[in-house]
C-alpha cells in the first residue's frame, strides 16, 4: 500500500528562532487520517512575519519550521514565495539543541550534500531557488516528534513607486501555466541554443494540493501574524497596508505594527507603505568599503514637472488576459480598468484591443482612432468579454506588435494580467526583440500576481509596473490608474562618474524615471573621500543635468549593500541569460557571484546537515509535500484538477471531507537511490 502523508510547515519571519510550540492556540487546525488502523495527525501551518525597516531597508529572517505528527519518518517540501528583490544571505537549522549554520554551495554539490545526508539517516535542509520569487526547501528525515527549524536571513532596498515607498510580503506562490510546446521555423541546432540557458526554460515545481480544490476549504484558517518594527532617521508617516488592516503604534524608538485581527490568512500577499520625509539626493547615497573593495549606491528621481509629453498623440494597446485564472474579481477590475481607460483617451489618439488566452483576439484588424462612437465600440467590446483557457502570453505580445502604428504616436502596450505563466524568460526575450520605441505598462490584477515576471516586462518595455489590488477599492484603483497612463519625466538617463573609477554598474540599462518613481543605482568603486557625479538625461525632449557628491566612506558602514549589488547585479545577469544575451558568460559570473557573497540563487544552494543520524528507525523517510490554500481572488480555474463537491459541507460531512481527502493523497513515494 502506497502512503502519502501530507505536512504543513509552521513559518516564522521573525528576527530569532523560537522553541516549538505545541500549545493547541498556536496551532490553526488538526486534520486526523486513519489508514490502515493507524491515525495521522496533520498539523495545519502558524505564520509570524516579523520585519524592521530602517529608512528604505528592510531587513527579514525567515523562520520555517516543520513538525512530523505522523508515525513514519517523512522528507517534506515546500513551495513558498520571497520578494524578487531579497537578496537572501544566510540560513541555519535548528534540530533540539543543536544549531547548524548551512554553507553556500554549487547547486549540484548542495545537492548530492543533502542526498547523502538523507541516505545516512541525517536530517538535512536544501533551498532551491527556482525563480527569483519562487523556491522549495526540502527537509531530509524529518522525524516524528522531533521538530527542524530553519531560518532564512535576507535584505532589500524598499523602493519607492508613486511617492510612496512599498515593500511588498509575498505569502503564497500562485500558480504557473507551463504553455504550450515552443513552435519554431528554425533549424534543430536554433532550437538547441536557444533552451540551453540554464535556469529559464526549466519547469517550475510541480504546484502541491490545494485547500479548497484537492482539499476542502476548512482544511486552512487565519494562521498569519505581524510583527513590525520601523525606525528612520528621517519623518515617517503614511504606514498602512491597503491589503490587510493594520493597528499602528508609534513609540520612542519608531512605528511598530501588527495585523488589526491578530491573524491573517496566507492567500494573499502582504503590501506596506510609507511616506520617508527628506528629498535630497545626498541624504539618499550609501556607501561601503572592506576587503572586496568599496560599495555605492545613490538614488535618482525626476525633476516634479507637468508632464508635458502627454500631448504627444498615442497609440494604446491594450493586452488584456482573459485566462481562467481571471476570471471572477480579477476580470471585473480589468474590466473596469479598459472602461475608465478607454473613456479617458484623446481624438487624437488610437486604440487596439487584444484579449488572449490560449489564442489571442482582437477588436480590429488594425489601429482605431478614438472617436466617441469607436470608443462607445470598444467598450462594448470589453464588457462583452468571457475568460477561460490557459496564458499564452507570448502570443499576445507578438499580436501587440505585429501591425505597424500610425504616424507620429508613441506606441504603448497596456498589459493587464496576473502573470500566472512558468517560462518567462520567452516573454522577455520577445519584448527584448520587437521592443523598438514602444513602451510597456505592466498592470498585475490580483491578491498573488507573478510580480517577478511583470516588473520584468515593464522594466524590458521601459514603462513601468503597477498592480491592482482586490483588497482595496479595486474599482475605483482601476480607474485611477486607468485614467493616469503616465509618459517618462527623465528619459536616456546617464551617469558622469567624474574621476571616480567604477566597475559592474548596475543596472546596466538605465530606465526611464516617472513621476512619483525613484531609481537606486549600485555599483562597485575604488575611491575615497568625496566624489563629484553628475546626473544626465532629456526632460521632455531638452537635455537636463544634476550634480551630485557622494561622500565615499573608508570603513565597512552600511554592510548590507555589498550584498545588496551583488543581489542587484545578478537579476541583471539573470535578465541577460533570459533574453539570450552572452548567457554562459552570465551564468558563470552569477555562480560566482552567490559563492564569493554568500547568496542564494539559480545557480548556488545553502545547504545544512546534522552532525549525527537522527533517523535509526531502519525505514526510508516518506516523500511528503506541502500543500498550499487557495490565492484569494483566483478561481478554481486557475489549478489544474477541481475539487469535487461544496467547498461548504454540512458539519456531519466534514469529518468524511477530510478524512477522503487525506487518503486520497496518501501514498508511499520510497526515496530514489
Amino acid at each position: 500500500m502506497r502512503l502519502h502523508l501530507l505536512l504543513i510547515p509552521f513559518i516564522s519571519f521573525s528576527g530569532a528562532l523560537s522553541a516549538w510550540a505545541t500549545e493547541p492556540d498556536d496551532v490553526a487546525g488538526r486534520v486526523v487520517a486513519t489508514v490502515a488502523g493507524s491515525t495521522y495527525e496533520l498539523p495545519m501551518l502558524d505564520s509570524k512575519v516579523s520585519v524592521t525597516i530602517e529608512g528604505d531597508m528592510a531587513t527579514v529572517e525567515v523562520t520555517q519550521s516543520f513538525l512530523n505528527e505522523a508515525h513514519l519518518p517523512v522528507e517534506a517540501e515546500y513551495l513558498f514565495p520571497l520578494n524578487q528583490l531579497a537578496a537572501v544571505y544566510s540560513m541555519d537549522m535548528r534540530i533540539g539543541d543543536e544549531v547548524i549554520q548551512a554553507k553556500i554551495r554549487e547547486k549540484a554539490v548542495a545537492e548530492a550534500e543533502f542526498e547523502k545526508a538523507a541516505e545516512e539517516g541525517k536530517s538535512a535542509a536544501l533551498l532551491t531557488q527556482h525563480r527569483p520569487n519562487m523556491f522549495t526547501q526540502r527537509i531530509a528525515n524529518l522525524m516524528p516528534g522531533l521538530p527542524i527549524d530553519v531560518t532564512l536571513r535576507y535584505v532589500q532596498m524598499v523602493p519607492k513607486i508613486d511617492g510612496q515607498h512599498e515593500l511588498v510580503i509575498p505569502l503564497i506562490v500562485g500558480p504557473r501555466y507551463e504553455g504550450a510546446a515552443v513552435q519554431v521555423d528554425e533549424p534543430l541546432e536554433a532550437e538547441e541554443d536557444l533552451v540551453s540557458n540554464s535556469w529559464t526554460v526549466s519547469d517550475v515545481p510541480a504546484y502541491p494540493k490545494v485547500a479548497g480544490i484537492e482539499l476542502p476549504d476548512s482544511f486552512t484558517a487565519e494562521r498569519v501574524s505581524l510583527d513590525l518594527k520601523m525606525t528612520s532617521g528621517v519623518t515617517v508617516s503614511g504606514l498602512g497596508s491597503e491589503t490587510h488592516q493594520l493597528a499602528v503604534t508609534e513609540g520612542d524608538e519608531g512605528l511598530t505594527a501588527t495585523f488589526a485581527k491578530g491573524k491573517v490568512h496566507d492567500n494573499r500577499d502582504l503590501v506596506i507603505r510609507f511616506s520617508l520625509g527628506g528629498d535630497t539626493l545626498e541624504a539618499a547615497s550609501l556607501s561601503h568599503k572592506d576587503e572586496r573593495g568599496g560599495f555605492v549606491s545613490m538614488m535618482i528621481e525626476p525633476p516634479a514637472l507637468p508632464d508635458d509629453a502627454s500631448i504627444t498623440p498615442r497609440e494604446l494597446v491594450f493586452v488584456l488576459d482573459t485566462s481562467g485564472s481571471m476570471s471572477g474579481q480579477p476580470m471585473d477590475a480589468s474590466k473596469n480598468f479598459m472602461d475608465a481607460a478607454l473613456k479617458g483617451l484623446r481624438p487624437d489618439d488610437y486604440f487596439r484591443i487584444i484579449p488572449f488566452a490560449n489564442t489571442t483576439q482582437k477588436f480590429a484588424n488594425g489601429s482605431t482612432q478614438a472617436t466617441a462612437r469607436n470608443i462607445r465600440r470598444g467598450r462594448k467590446y470589453v464588457d462583452n468579454l468571457s475568460t477561460g483557457g490557459g496564458t499564452e502570453i507570448n502570443r499576445a505580445i507578438n499580436t501587440a506588435f505585429g501591425t505597424s502604428q500610425p504616424d507620429n504616436t508613441m506606441r504603448i502596450v497596456v498589459f493587464l494580467s496576473d502573470g500566472y505563466i512558468g517560462d518567462e524568460a520567452r516573454v522577455l526575450r520577445t519584448i527584448r526583440e520587437q521592443i523598438g520605441e514602444a513602451r510597456i505598462y505592466a498592470f498585475g490584477v490580483g491578491r498573488s500576481v507573478n510580480r517577478y515576471l511583470l516588473d520584468a516586462m515593464a522594466d524590458e518595455g521601459r514603462g513601468y509596473s503597477r498592480y491592482v489590488g482586490l483588497d482595496e477599492e479595486a474599482d475605483e484603483v482601476a480607474e485611477v490608474l486607468a485614467a493616469d497612463l503616465k509618459s517618462p519625466l527623465l528619459t536616456d538617463i546617464s551617469i558622469d562618474w567624474g574621476d571616480l573609477e567604477v566597475q559592474d554598474v548596475t543596472p546596466a540599462r538605465i530606465p526611464d524615471l516617472f513621476a512619483g518613481n525613484s531609481l537606486r543605482i549600485y555599483a562597485r568603486h575604488n575611491g575615497t573621500g568625496d566624489a563629484e557625479v553628475t546626473l544626465k538625461g532629456l526632460v521632455n525632449g531638452h537635455e537636463a543635468k544634476m550634480p551630485v557628491t557622494l561622500n565615499l566612506t573608508n570603513n565597512a558602514e552600511q554592510a548590507a549593500l555589498p550584498l545588496i549589488w551583488a543581489r542587484n547585479r545578478i537579476a541583471g545577469l539573470t535578465r541577460q541569460i533570459a533574453v539570450g544575451e552572452r548567457p554562459d558568460e552570465a551564468d558563470r559570473e552569477i555562480t560566482k557571484l552567490g559563492l564569493e557573497f554568500s547568496l542564494q540563487t539559480q545557480n548556488t544552494s545553502f545547504v545544512a546537515v546534522s552532525e549525527h543520524p537522527v533517523n535509526t528507525s531502519g525505514q526510508q523517510a516518506t516523500v511528503t509535500s506541502v500543500p498550499l490554500p487557495m490565492v484569494s481572488g483566483v478561481s478554481k480555474e486557475a489549478y489544474a484538477q477541481p475539487f469535487a463537491g461544496s467547498s461548504s459541507p454540512e458539519p456531519e460531512a466534514i469529518i468524511g471531507f477530510l478524512m477522503l481527502a487525506a487518503m486520497t493523497l496518501l501514498g508511499l513515494r520510497r526515496r530514489v537511490t
